[in-house]
């Protein structure tokens, strides 16, 4: 399709009918009536051959190409509304796009966010949450922040942080957990990765009793079960320092494992400008003034 003849308007009530499910409330959002954005998104099918909107008797549901549709446009967008402010603003800010694991957003990257912002204030930075699986190209990221051991097909990876694992529980719950024999019957909370609670009975010399505990692909949200009395989570310490320091939760025993570590990636194919190199050389000696690598 020829840019020239991209239908602009088609695409922006298609988006806004995404985000509500309604042709209605999309025309309310753009000033303009239900039956003109109903006439767009048809003009939008029309010209893509394909159907973006399951009509239901009260509202929409996205089709398989809409919904692949819609975070291409919500990017496109986003980026053409920075720009555009760099300009209303006459300040030359640069867009910075990071997806973070949401565990190191929340323990390590945001307390420090500040003091990357106000050092660097022509970066405009905008950051995305994901549970350690991320798509740089397709969602559009500068950088990703992951956990792993650094093995990403086409991925430029660099060492940030360790971030050992070791048992992790509400205090009312400690007085039942004296011992590593203690959590053989108790609720063990699990990730994604089933071989981490495995290799922690290791460590210690016994046997993995059977898991049967609820599975959680975030860390951050195991944790909060943890603090709840779900039951017992393996976490990082390094990333619930906060937790640990007001007693929500607590670490009752020395053992940790290593599972992998924190890691900054990009495409090799993309190539850093100054946003992107401010952020790295930041991270990487804020992440050495924290920690060892190794």
């Amino acid at each position: 399709m020829d840019r020239a003849q991209l239908p602009l308007n088609a695409l922006r009530a298609f988006e806004a009918s995404a985000r509500h499910l309604s042709f209605t409330r999309a025309g309310l959002e753009l000033c303009v009536g239900q039956a003109a954005v109903s006439h767009q998104v048809n003009r939008l099918e029309a010209l893509l051959g394909v159907r973006l909107f399951h009509r239901l008797p009260r509202g929409l549901a996205l089709t398989d190409e809409g919904a692949a549709l819609v975070p291409l446009l919500v990017d496109s967008f986003d980026r053409m509304a920075a720009m555009l402010d760099r300009y209303a603003s006459g300040q030359p800010r640069e867009p910075l796009t990071l997806g973070v694991v949401g565990t190191f957003a929340t323990g390590w990257l945001l307390p420090r966010l500040d003091a990357f912002t106000a050092a660097h204030r022509f970066v405009d930075v905008r950051l995305r949450t994901h549970n350690n699986r991320v798509d740089l190209a397709g969602e559009g990221l500068d950088y990703a922040i992951r956990f792993g051991d650094g093995a990403w097909h086409g991925v430029e990876a660099e060492p940030l942080l360790a971030a050992p694992l070791t048992p992790m529980l509400a205090p009312r719950l400690a007085d039942r957990v004296r011992s590593p024999a203690a959590l053989a019957g108790a609720t063990l909370l699990r990730s994604y990765r089933a071989d981490e609670w495995p290799r922690w009975f290791e460590a210690v010399g016994l046997a993995c009793p059977p898991l049967t505990g609820p599975v959680f692909d975030s860390s951050v949200t195991m944790a909060v079960a943890a603090r709840a009395g779900a039951g017992i989570a393996l976490l990082p310490p390094a990333m619930f320092a906060d937790a640990l320091e007001d007693g929500s939760l607590v670490a009752p025993f020395a053992e940790c494992i290593d599972t992998g570590r924190y890691w900054l990636t990009r495409q090799k194919a993309r190539a850093p400008g100054p946003a992107m190199r401010a952020f790295r050389d930041w991270l990487m000696d804020a992440c050495e003034t924290a920690g060892p690598q190794a």
